[in-house]
């Protein structure tokens, strides 16, 4: 049958596909679009199935905020080529699925049926093995507040939690210094930091003041004052801002605010 070209250009333009691979379509469907669109979507899907084992080292992190402030998502979306995960519509569909996330339960949030097309579309219009790498939902009360920041290439995000009164300009700023801060902050206050980290530094720095040759007693009194230095360094409250060392995080807070907890996510992490 004669296919209509503007239909041909329609049906590329919703698929990302080829001319002919349009047009064949088209006109195996009799000219209807939909049907079209749909054939083409169920054949390159099985094609794709085969691709699913190439490595996926690219790709992007998403934010999303629901309406009324109390809940968020972060997503991390992998794909092949840095060239595709720079693409806007790989970072549109990134943040789709932190939207879809939103819906969810808080927590770890897994693949859903309703990411599925997302994803689908995004390995059918490049070709390549894009897969949802993680999520996370955070909720919180009546005076919770969320801040983020994605940096500029895409690949690292931060979302952080705060109560009380605390604008979102300071929110952004305090998650733009976890993005940057040298030590990463592991932890809000001294008392979040992971133990497993906290008697990995212990033991270390008894062992550094162990060999100086001190008394242990001595030694024991050095490493207390190592660990408040490196207390200081990673709790992300007691960090100098990046923007301003003068200032502690915690000295940014308004009075009567907090930070509850944050995330930072970077594209190829196994962890937050």
């Amino acid at each position: 049958m004669q296919v209509n070209a503007k239909d041909v250009m329609t049906l590329r333009a919703r698929t990302g596909l080829g001319m002919m691979d349009c047009k064949k379509a088209l006109a195996e469907s009799g000219g209807d679009l939909d049907a079209a669109e749909e054939s083409l979507r169920k054949k390159l899907k099985g094609k794709m199935e085969g691709r699913t084992e190439r490595a996926a080292g690219e790709g992007a992190i998403a934010i999303a905020v629901s309406d009324d402030g109390r809940a968020a998502a972060i997503v991390e979306f992998i794909t092949e080529t840095d060239f595709t995960a720079k693409n806007e519509s790989f970072h549109n569909a990134t943040q789709k699925l932190a939207q879809i996330a939103l819906k969810g339960n808080a927590g770890d949030v897994a693949v859903n049926d309703e990411m599925k097309p997302v994803i689908d579309d995004v390995r059918i219009t490049t070709g390549e093995n894009a897969q949802y790498a993680r999520g996370h939902k955070l909720e919180g009360g009546g005076d919770t507040m969320f801040g983020s920041y994605i940096h500029h290439d895409g690949k690292t995000g931060v979302l952080i939690q705060a109560e009380g009164n605390v604008s979102l300009d300071i929110l952004r700023d305090i998650c733009m210094h976890i993005t940057a801060a040298v030590p990463r902050p592991l932890g809000v206050g001294v008392d979040d930091i992971p133990a497993d980290v906290v008697e990995k530094e212990k033991k270390f720095a008894l062992e550094q003041a162990m060999e100086s040759g001190k008394p242990r007693e001595i030694a024991e009194m050095m490493v207390e004052g190592k660990m408040r230095k490196f207390y200081e360094g990673v709790a992300l409250l007691e960090q100098p801002f990046v923007k301003d060392p003068d200032k502690t995080i915690k000295q940014l807070l308004p009075k009567g605010a907090t930070v509850v907890g944050f995330l930072r996510w970077t594209v190829g992490e196994t962890a937050a």
